[in-house]
């Protein structure tokens, strides 16, 4: 692990190097077009947004979306076919692999910590305060749950 005082001494002064640079390339700002959100998609347990940042997810290539999920959001064990690359953007992600959830065994995943979690790599998730996630991964997704009871579409279609 870095010393805090490194990254952030290196990181100002490349910051102030290159900022003239790229100050006079810059094109009059554009604002980006805001993110789309809506509920996530039926898979995931109720109360979680999601908003598609690049690429589309049910097509055969790479995507970006947003997960914001309320504190004590709960994704129970799962897994995915491809591999992703999750970043937390706001709030803190408890993450734990293996086939149970298990909240002692989770570790802490603050703004700007990344991850790389492995196809078919089984695991489960919570929120910790309101968090937002980004996710990086190939299409089209997938998720399925070690536990088929605990998927949300096969409870909604419990009569």
């Amino acid at each position: 692990m870095r010393p805090a005082g490194l990254a952030f001494s290196f990181s100002i002064s490349l910051l102030l190097s290159v900022a003239p640079a790229v100050h006079a390339q810059a094109a009059p700002a554009e604002k980006p077009a805001a993110l789309k959100w809506g509920p996530a998609p039926a898979v995931f347990p109720q109360g979680a947004r999601m908003a598609v940042v690049s690429g589309d997810p049910t097509k055969a290539a790479l995507f970006t979306a947003e997960l914001a999920m309320p504190s004590g959001y709960k994704i129970p064990p799962h897994f995915h076919p491809t591999d992703e690359v999750v970043e937390v953007k706001k709030g803190t992600l408890l993450v734990g692999m293996g086939n149970k959830f298990d909240a002692s065994k989770t570790q802490a995943m603050k703004p700007g910590d990344k991850a790389t979690v492995s196809a078919k790599a089984h695991h489960f998730a919570a929120a910790q305060g309101a968090t937002f996630i980004e996710v990086t991964a190939m299409g089209p997704f997938g998720m399925t749950y070690v536990n088929p009871a605990d998927n949300p579409q096969k409870q909604a279609a419990k009569p």
